[in-house]
C-alpha cells in the first residue's frame, strides 16, 4: 500500500501532543475539547507539506517508502515561550535514547517511520502580539515488508 500523509500526520500530532503535554492541532490551532491543554497558549500546529518516493519501488508500490515532510509551528504569547514551545517539538521528533534510538516513538497504523531530522528551521516571527516558530520535518516511512 502506498504512505498514507494523513496516517502519518495523525501519529505525528498524537507523538506530539503526548510527548510535550501541550496541545498539536491539525492544519489550525487547536480546539478548546482537545487534548491535553485545548488551545491554552502555548500549542503547537501540524501542516502536512506532501509526500514524495524514496529510492525503491515505484510511489504507489505495495512496498514504496517515502519522505513525508510536516510543518510544526509553535505558538507562544512571548517569543520565549514559542521557543521554549519549539524546544520541545524538537525534542519530541528528534530526541534519542542512548541506544541511538527514537526517545518518542512515532506509530502510525500499518507503517513504520524509519527516520526523521529537521528539514528546515524559520525561528522566531510574531504578528499581532502572537509569536510562531516555525519549522520543517522530514519523516522517512516505509510499509509493511519493505
Amino acid at each position: 500500500m502506498a504512505v498514507s500523509g494523513r496516517v502519518i500526520s495523525l501519529a505525528v500530532q498524537a507523538a506530539l501532543a503526548s510527548a510535550t503535554g501541550r496541545s498539536c492541532g491539525y492544519g489550525a490551532a487547536p480546539l478548546v475539547a482537545d487534548k491535553p491543554t485545548g488551545n491554552t497558549i502555548p500549542y503547537c500546529v501540524l501542516y502536512p507539506l506532501g509526500t514524495a518516493p524514496m529510492d525503491g519501488p515505484p510511489f504507489g508500490d505495495a512496498d514504496a517508502d517515502a519522505k513525508v515532510l510536516v510543518q510544526v509551528t509553535s505558538i507562544g504569547s512571548t517569543a520565549e515561550q514559542a521557543e521554549w514551545m519549539a524546544d520541545k517539538v524538537r525534542t519530541t521528533l528528534l530526541g534519542r535514547t542512548v541506544n541511538s534510538g527514537f526517545a518518542t516513538p512515532i506509530t502510525p497504523t500499518g507503517f513504520a517511520v524509519m527516520g526523521r531530522e529537521l528539514d528546515k528551521s524559520d525561528g522566531i516571527s510574531v504578528v499581532s502580539g502572537v509569536y510562531s516558530y516555525v519549522e520543517r520535518f522530514a519523516l522517512h516511512v516505509t510499509t509493511p515488508g519493505s
